[in-house]
């Protein structure tokens, strides 16, 4: 008797399971007794329910992560580059071709021109993303997700840094707003031909090997004029070297003698700044950080924001059991005033 009422009861309770949970798996193999789907979702395997709302909480979640990472993480780029904010598809930068300086006001003013077009430079789409497969989420197996939104993060926080330093990389063969070569032999300065270039490897090994290098790089730099032959009154205070280069830079910037054992002249004179991000193990360049304008530009349409697929619509969830998350930004980089910054190829 007691068996009989306990397969009534059973029997009852599946029935009323099945009426308040709904349709079953749709499977050919699966017979009586099968588990509706909202409850085989909600304890199959004892696993997490994948539904909007937990898919909601799940990538806020990764969300918060992503902009921890983005807001933690700070880079150098600041020290040689500035950010110039922009509010179209791309920005014209031939204000740069102008240094309006101080003189005398003797009769009229001198007016400083600016011939628009000469330097346009078009926002560049950036983006990073990571999918997320359904069964992790069934599984509960979102920690990996987290190490991945922190990486999203990270590497958004470094945008600006990848953009100074592509500018860097190339900046022997990309063309600046004279159209010339950024670092180059021939800027034309009211027609006479100015050099921002060297190809002297960088050297503490002797008195005359680091006048020929870091140096000569100064002289440079310290002798430019504006268009009218008026002194910039520049001085570098920043040399940028590779990872190769860096006791060379330090000894350079920091010891009271050459290799050679004779007195070092530039001690004190200018700090260092080592970049992973340089390809080049022989080049290296000296920079003016001090005023406003700076050698390179990162010019910021839209910054990385955290983005997300998360539709249970979408063909990929159905076709793939594919979420989605990642980072997207609009950005792109430009050349400031070639003046400001003297390079060498490093490579004689």
């Amino acid at each position: 008797m007691k068996k009989i009422k306990y397969v009534i009861w059973s029997l009852l309770a599946c029935i009323v399971i099945a009426a308040c949970a709904g349709p079953v798996f749709a499977s050919p193999e699966m017979g009586v007794g099968a588990v509706p789907l909202e409850m085989g979702s909600a304890i199959g395997m004892l696993g997490m329910l994948v539904n909007s709302a937990s898919i909601k909480t799940i990538f806020t979640g990764l969300k918060t992560i992503f902009n921890q990472a983005l807001k933690a993480k700070t880079g150098e780029w600041q020290k040689t580059t500035m950010e110039v904010p922009s509010s179209a598809a791309g920005e014209d930068y031939a204000w740069l071709s102008r240094f309006p300086r101080f003189r005398k006001w003797v009769g009229d003013k001198q007016i400083k021109n600016i011939a628009a077009g000469k330097y346009y430079v078009k926002n560049e789409d950036w983006e990073a993303t990571v999918a997320v497969d359904r069964n992790h989420i069934e599984d509960d197996r979102l920690g990996i997700y987290n190490i991945q939104a922190q990486s999203a993060g990270d590497s958004a926080a470094e945008l600006h840094d990848i953009i100074s330093d592509d500018l860097k990389n190339n900046a022997f063969v990309n063309t600046c707003l004279d159209g010339q070569y950024f670092y180059d032999t021939d800027h034309d300065v009211n027609g006479a031909s100015v050099s921002n270039k060297m190809t002297k490897a960088l050297s503490n090994a002797t008195l005359a090997l680091a006048e020929a290098s870091i140096g000569a790089a100064r002289v440079a730099i310290g002798k430019l004029t504006d268009e009218e032959g008026a002194p910039l009154r520049m001085k570098a205070d920043l040399l940028e070297v590779p990872p190769a280069l860096e006791t060379i830079a330090n000894m350079l910037a920091n010891s009271d003698k050459l290799a050679d054992d004779t007195p070092n002249p530039y001690k004190g004179t200018f700090t260092v700044l080592v970049n992973p991000g340089l390809v080049s193990d022989t080049a290296w360049f000296l920079h003016v950080t001090t005023n406003v304008v700076k050698p390179f530009i990162v010019q910021m349409r839209k910054r990385p924001v955290f983005v997300n697929q998360t539709s249970m619509e979408n063909d990929d969830v159905f076709n793939k059991r594919e979420y989605k998350f990642g980072a997207e930004a609009r950005a792109t980089g430009a050349y400031g005033l070639w003046q400001l910054s003297h390079g060498s190829t490093g490579t004689t």
